[in-house]
């Protein structure tokens, strides 16, 4: 498994931007496939987007599609949240992941995550 942190979640008003980074903090995250997991006060975690580890595919939440742009940046061995338009149902910790197999595919199952970020807060609001 590869370790991972997440930065720049913050406080935003409604309609605002922010853009949410993830980076291995002790091997390359290139070889898997990544996503992105948010958790509401008082909710369960729940699939935000995810990527493959190529960067050819995507899939998103119905509830941020459109407004949330997934991406990874190999050669920085990074991957990105961009989110916009935000709501305040949007407000949650987000949690970057990787699955637990290289070079496995695309996959919004929680269950297929193996490695987990401690969680950046995002607050919007309104």
């Amino acid at each position: 498994q590869v370790q991972l942190v997440e930065s720049g979640g913050g406080l935003v008003q409604a309609g605002g931007s922010l853009r949410l980074s993830c980076a291995s903090s002790a091997r390359p995250i290139t070889d898997f496939s990544t996503g992105w997991f948010r958790q509401a006060p008082g909710k369960e975690r729940e699939f935000v987007a995810a990527i493959t580890w190529t960067g050819d595919n995507t899939d998103y939440a119905d509830s941020v599609k459109g407004r949330f742009t997934i991406s990874r940046d190999n050669a920085k061995n990074t991957m990105e949240l961009q989110m916009n338009s935000l709501k305040p149902e949007d407000t949650a910790v987000y949690y970057c992941a990787a699955v637990r197999r290289r070079f496995a595919g695309l996959s919004n199952l929680e269950q297929d995550f193996g490695s987990w970020g401690q969680g950046t807060q995002v607050t919007v609001s309104s």
